[in-house]
């Protein structure tokens, strides 16, 4: 259980879902919570520091990156509230429970920031796909179904990263 899970007091709900399938799933959103907002505040960091031929481009990308994770952070900690839980998601908390590796900050060239955020959206990818398994596992389908929906936005924005790292085809 993550620390910021374990801060979670529950609250009253008519939710139909038991506590213990309520606790397990609010550990999950809580880790998705702070991993989403790093990667966010990566995003933002490559957005803001990107330079070279496509910088143009990058910097736009990057920062449409960032507001759909925005939108992602408000689902996840919409949901944990609606699940009776508090969402915690500060600065603090995203450090200390995020599962994404640092950025790099002396990074500028957008070959650089492109092949960084591909790493991490990779390793992003894989947790909500985890996340989807665990929350139907548990009994949440409607937790499960947000995740899918976070799943294949995330698989596209990877395609797009990734498409700018081929070279002559290979």
């Amino acid at each position: 259980m993550t620390a910021a899970s374990s801060m979670n007091k529950f609250y009253p709900t008519r939710i139909d879902l038991s506590a213990d399938i309520r606790s397990t799933v609010v550990a999950t959103l809580s880790q998705s919570l702070a991993t989403t907002l790093d990667l966010k505040t990566q995003v933002k960091q490559a957005h803001w520091n990107v330079k070279g031929m496509e910088f143009y481009s990058l910097h736009l990308l990057f920062d449409e990156m960032a507001g759909e994770l925005e939108e992602f952070v408000d689902m996840v900690a919409e949901r944990i509230t609606a699940l009776g839980a508090v969402a915690n998601g500060t600065a603090r908390v995203a450090a200390n429970n995020s599962i994404l590796e640092e950025y790099p900050l002396t990074i500028v060239d957008g070959v650089d920031h492109v092949t960084a955020l591909a790493e991490r959206y990779a390793a992003y990818a894989k947790h909500v796909r985890e996340a989807i398994a665990s929350t139907d596992e548990a009994g949440d389908a409607d937790t499960a179904d947000l995740y899918t929906e976070i799943s294949r936005a995330i698989d596209k924005r990877l395609w797009f990263l990734e498409a700018h790292l081929i070279k002559n085809g290979s």
